[in-house]
């Protein structure tokens, strides 16, 4: 089978990659490198020993993408590409809704057009905005607080309307929780533009030294110490969940909405103590105010990505947390530090 990966070149798109390859899939990147490094290309190629093509692509370039699919032929595409920071699209909601949901179109009419009716989708727990209780399933009420969720579950919609028009479509969407970690080679991982929005490589930022110190936002929050409670999986982990849904909507018609995630929920101080029992090394931080829209907890039932995909999570918080050191330790400026050490 060849597999489109749009956004490919990004955190989760490259350990997927990766994965695919391992299994012997075939393979095309698109990417417009907005939020990625062109080196990390080059690192997947090492790490496996197998070469692919890859395109850069915008999701908004029509023309472009029409022509990866007469290139190819293509059997199925995993959608990861897409703008991803709550904060930001806060600032900048037309952007995420241009990007996220035009260029999904785009690629939903391409796919249609060349007769690939086959999807796994990248979408979010940010849908379930704060849910009233946990564990939280697939059946629960969808509330994003955010553009950037919003704009997941407008897509998660579209994708609907899509397969009732043609019941021949099969597709898997993949609401993640919290995808922490790297590949256990240490060159491939999370390198994220600028401050970055999530936890863990803020953690590992300070504990490099790239950066001072670590905000906690809030610790009012009605769990043990506080501090916010979140589902974090490993992002092999995660990946191998793709493979999953991949062989099922092989052997499967129809539109599955599934959970990725642990069923664990680990506070954001339980995770600092993690890192510092794991790594050795010291992670300063301060407590500030919350941010607006963050739900004190959330953790998934994953109960039905086990029972229909025969997918689980295995790896472990010490795993997560070492993984992530090792990519970070290795390539302290991320991608950037290969070209450093070049200069």
């Amino acid at each position: 089978m060849k597999i489109l990966l749009t956004g490919g070149a990004g955190y989760i798109g490259s350990h997927a990659a990766v994965e695919l390859l391992d299994q012997g899939y075939e393979i095309v990147i698109m990417d417009n490198l907005s939020n990625s490094n062109i080196e990390c290309l080059e690192r997947i190629k090492e790490i496996t020993g197998k070469s692919f093509a890859f395109y850069k692509v915008d999701l908004l370039e029509y023309d472009l993408m029409n022509q990866i699919f007469k290139e190819h032929s293509i059997d199925a595409v995993i959608h990861f590409a897409g703008l991803k920071s709550v904060g930001e699209s806060v600032k900048a909601p037309l952007d995420y809704y241009l990007n996220n949901i035009s260029g999904t179109v785009n690629l939903c009419s391409l796919m249609k057009k060349h007769g690939v009716n086959k999807m796994v989708f990248s979408s979010t727990a940010a849908v379930y905005g704060n849910p009233d209780r946990v564990p939280i399933d697939e059946s629960f009420p969808v509330s994003p607080a955010s553009p950037y969720g919003r704009s997941k579950l407008m897509i998660e919609e579209i994708l609907r309307d899509v397969y009732h028009s043609d019941p021949s479509w099969r597709i898997a969407i993949l609401r993640y929780f919290n995808p922490i970690g790297a590949h256990h080679s240490g060159r491939i991982g999370e390198d994220p533009n600028g401050i970055p929005d999530n936890l863990v490589p803020y953690i590992t930022q300070v504990a490099v030294g790239k950066r001072e110190k670590l905000q906690v936002f809030g610790n009012d929050y009605d769990t043990p110490d506080g501090t916010g409670v979140r589902d974090y999986i490993h992002v092999v982990d995660l990946v191998k969940g793709h493979l999953k849904a991949l062989e099922y909507i092989e052997k499967k018609k129809g539109i599955e909405v599934i959970n990725l995630g642990t069923g664990t929920g680990y506070s954001v101080l339980e995770i600092i103590g993690n890192f510092r029992e794991v790594t050795g090394r010291p992670v300063d931080y301060q407590i500030t105010a919350r941010r607006p829209g963050d739900p004190g907890v959330t953790y998934a039932n994953p109960k039905k990505a086990e029972i229909i995909l025969g997918w689980k999570a295995e790896k472990n918080l010490k795993d997560m947390c070492q993984d992530s050191w090792n990519w970070q330790s290795r390539n302290p400026d991320g991608y950037h530090s290969a070209l450093l050490s070049e200069a």
